[in-house]
């Protein structure tokens, strides 16, 4: 695999996806895939660092330019616990979990951001608090989204070979008939 192609593809789509999603300074942001998939093999089969470096490198310097807090969800293997810093877990009121993530038990991605994270911590879930988000690979991040869940379309629809889908969230609409929601 070509590690500059697959970094080139993600800074594509996660700057497209905050782009569109808006999200404001200190809001959160999750990420959630599969170093597998990306490499055409099955889930949990070919984790990979280098691959796990050409995915989390570009949107950790996307999300900290803007002021937005990443979220890195670790495979099933830790219930999708989630890798956060410390003060974005105390921000959002998050609870603690006990685990480092590694590559064949969390995840390449979360096992290889762990390091760089100035005070990285494991959470059990972002209690559908995430106002947007990545999936390569289809590992299901949808738990960790408000309530309001919009897809989003990209310019890229793959990630190396693993299919992605965005998602950004908006406040629930209420108020029936009468109500106003765009002034």
């Amino acid at each position: 695999m070509d590690m500059e192609e697959i970094s080139r593809e993600t800074k594509t789509v996660v700057d497209e996806l905050l782009d569109i999603a808006n999200i404001k300074k200190g809001g959160l942001f999750v990420l959630g895939g599969s170093t597998s998939e990306v490499v055409g093999k099955k889930v949990g089969t070919s984790g990979s660092l280098d691959i796990a470096k050409a995915i989390v490198d570009p949107i950790l310097e996307s999300t900290k330019s803007r002021g937005i807090n990443l979220a890195i969800q670790g495979c099933e293997h830790l219930n999708r616990a989630l890798l956060v810093e410390e003060e974005t877990m105390e921000k959002y009121n998050l609870d603690e979990v006990t685990v480092i993530p590694q590559v064949h038990a969390g995840g390449s991605l979360a096992t290889y951001a762990y390091d760089l994270y100035k005070h990285p911590v494991m959470v059990e879930n972002l209690k559908g608090l995430a106002h947007a988000g990545l999936d390569i690979g289809l590992v299901l991040i949808g738990m960790h989204l408000r309530p309001v869940v919009v897809p989003v379309r990209l310019s890229l629809n793959k990630i190396g070979y693993a299919t992605i889908v965005a998602a950004r969230t908006r406040p629930k609409l209420i108020g029936g008939e009468r109500a106003v929601y765009k002034r």
